[in-house]
């Protein structure tokens, strides 16, 4: 029987954070340049761990980029970059709508691991 390995801080909600935005674009290769060096270089460094980009297979021209902090207080942190408003502005450009935004706190996560987490 497997195991599954379950991440969860007992008695307590983890601290950890993601936001999806989730956008609709024609011009997603814009994006996809316009969005590299902003994540990267800055006059401050950014907070996110991991970044994805995600195309919907069911709704073509509709993207969700998935952003993991350490907590809220780092994706705000994050927020507040000049390079990070820069992206926004330039992206809200590209897309054939405003973007929308989900911050979840993350309450556990399944790594697929073979040992059980405490």
């Amino acid at each position: 029987m497997k195991r599954i390995n379950i991440r969860r801080r007992r008695g307590a909600v983890m601290a950890r954070f993601v936001q999806i935005i989730e956008f609709k674009t024609s011009r997603i290769e814009e994006i996809e340049a316009l969005g590299h060096p902003s994540r990267t270089e800055g006059t401050t460094a950014p907070t996110f761990g991991r970044i994805m980009a995600t195309a919907d297979r069911d709704r073509p021209g509709t993207y969700l980029t998935i952003v993991e902090f350490d907590s809220y207080e780092s994706a705000m942190e994050n927020s507040d970059r000049p390079e990070t408003s820069d992206f926004a502005a330039k992206m809200a450009a590209l897309c054939d709508g405003p973007p929308v935004f989900r911050n979840l706190d993350v309450q556990w996560e399944d790594t697929g691991g073979a040992d059980a987490g405490g």
